[in-house]
């Protein structure tokens, strides 16, 4: 059941004021929602928790373009869309600063899910309710913060540092990057101290403790504070078997089959119904619209292809076949290409309409090399995309825990043989063998060759799901020369990008210029830039 995307804040009325009279005007509005007639009553407080998820269904997050960044800036992916300014932003072409759909939409849509969150955390702790309710609702919006404010950093290292609602006289000032995480971790050990381990049936979809924790642990460890990362993690894996743990179909967190499951941590509730726009106002679209964006056009995909897959990806899949002698299905589910029929002959859905993927390539005349997004389509049900898509979109799942728990153990000393345990059990569900019995089992033999196994290891089973570019970061591959010719080997654009530069977006000129006090930016811009 989908509920969360149900719930939406009350639109404030406006009076129309076209040929009214001055003392016309003076009349309060008795229909007007203000901060004075709301936060009254738990249903008030409640509604406002809803506004602050209300932002999940944007399209500067996961909606459709932060895809576009995570998934086509960083090795996994590319831009081909026909219009270049928003290819060029997938490619460090970074020319005006405030173009929409590749920069300005994200730190637009971040800051007014910020100041929904704000408003709730300012006007909830005075309305008389109950304590452990209002607790939870008061957690929630502090989770949600915080997602937002990790986006933040992960996309520009700075931003202004927002904690109160505030009108339009506000004037933006520099927060820094640890300012910013250390906010992130005081709003998610608050979080995950009164939020649920689960939610009821009616609440599915809200935040939980495992989710506070979960992001939590992976904010820890973007700043290499491995020992705490580790200590988070390690509370969801205790409950494998009860809360958590991997789907024996792997392909069931990519549909609307089996959604809210046990490996689902937190996920966005999406919905095919299409009530017109993405405003900010009651008609919001609740549909997945990155599935239009990735997929084939044609005659049966009618998708845009805006997106793709590097071919790395593919070859690397093909390197190792399971201990059936198949090829590993998580290539089958997550990217179309040429040969995709004739390495997986057993599987019945070839593409659309069942039309041999081969036979597609050639009729539209694709490149070999061309490798398209799969993962997330919605060919399991229907034989096209659009702008709504009905399956939700998970933002974090258990197979990325166990893997990062893996990465958090040999960081700080346990030996890589101890750590393969937490990789293996990702390795099995997808039918590989242990990698011990693997042409990788070299990789045991130090923490420096175990990581850089981990990383392909990550790279296959969380490919498109938007972590890639936290991951390049958290590396160092963006830091150094030797970082930097190991993604140009795979993506070359990466030839494009400037060490010192690249692994942060430009600040909105727009944001810098509404900061300025007597022509001097309290919002300085990103160096470089």
């Amino acid at each position: 059941m989908k509920k969360i995307y149900r719930f939406l804040f009350a639109g404030v009325l406006a009076l129309c004021a076209t040929g009214c009279s001055s003392s016309l005007l003076d009349i309060e509005n008795p229909n007007e929602v203000t901060n004075t007639t709301f936060w009254k009553s738990a249903d008030d407080a409640k509604a406002g928790v809803n506004a602050c998820y209300s932002f999940l269904y944007k399209e500067g997050t996961w909606m459709r373009w932060l895809s576009f960044r995570y998934d086509l800036s960083s090795d996994e992916g590319w831009s081909s869309s026909p219009w270049i300014e928003l290819g060029d932003w997938t490619r460090f072409l970074y020319n005006n600063y405030d173009f929409y759909e590749g920069n300005k939409v994200h730190w637009e849509h971040f800051y007014v899910g910020i100041f929904r969150c704000n408003q709730v955390l300012a006007n909830v702790p005075a309305i008389e309710m109950d304590e452990v309710q209002k607790n939870q609702l008061l957690a929630q919006a502090s989770f949600l913060r915080a997602l937002w404010y990790f986006q933040i950093n992960l996309l520009w290292e700075k931003g202004t540092l927002v904690l109160e609602p505030q009108n339009a006289d506000y004037i933006p000032k520099d927060a820094s990057e640890q300012e910013i995480w250390d906010q992130i971790e005081k709003d998610l050990t608050f979080a995950m101290e009164n939020l649920p381990e689960a939610w009821d049936a009616a609440d599915l979809g809200r935040a939980t403790k495992g989710a506070a924790k979960a992001l939590l642990g992976k904010a820890y460890m973007q700043q290499h504070k491995y020992d705490r990362a580790k200590e988070q993690l390690q509370w969801l894996i205790d409950r494998e078997g009860s809360l958590y743990g991997l789907l024996d179909n792997r392909e069931d967190n990519f549909t609307d089959l089996n959604e809210n499951n046990q490996e689902g941590i937190f996920e966005i509730q999406f919905d095919d119904q299409n009530k017109g726009g993405t405003g900010n106002d009651a008609s919001m679209a609740f549909g997945f619209q990155r599935t239009q964006f990735y997929a084939p056009g044609g005659t049966h995909g009618t998708g845009w292809g805006d997106g793709k897959a590097r071919r790395w990806l593919v070859d690397e899949f093909l390197k190792e076949r399971r201990v059936d002698g198949r090829n590993d299905l998580r290539l089958y589910n997550s990217i179309l290409y040429k040969h995709f029929g004739d390495d997986f002959p057993d599987q019945s859905k070839k593409y659309y309409a069942n039309e041999d993927a081969s036979q597609w390539f050639d009729e539209w005349g694709q490149d070999t090399e061309d490798c398209y997004i799969r993962k997330y389509n919605t060919s399991y049900y229907r034989e096209r995309e659009d702008y709504f898509a009905r399956n939700n979109y998970r933002i974090m799942r258990y197979a990325d825990v166990l893997l990062s728990y893996a990465e958090c153990l040999v960081e700080t000393g346990t030996l890589a043989s101890d750590a393969a345990v937490y990789v293996d059990k990702v390795r099995e569900r997808a039918g590989l063998s242990k990698l011990k019995d693997s042409r990788w089992k070299d990789c045991l033999s130090s923490k420096e060759v175990f990581i850089k196994r981990l990383q392909m290891e990550r790279a296959l089973e969380l490919c498109f799901e938007g972590w890639r570019w936290a991951d390049l970061k958290r590396w160092g591959l963006l830091d150094s020369q030797a970082g930097i010719d190991e993604l140009k080997a795979r993506d070359k654009d990466f030839n494009n990008f400037v060490i010192g530069k690249h692994k942060r977006m430009p600040i909105p000129t727009s944001e810098v210029e509404i900061s300025k006090i007597d022509d001097v930016p309290q919002l300085t811009q990103n160096p470089n830039y």
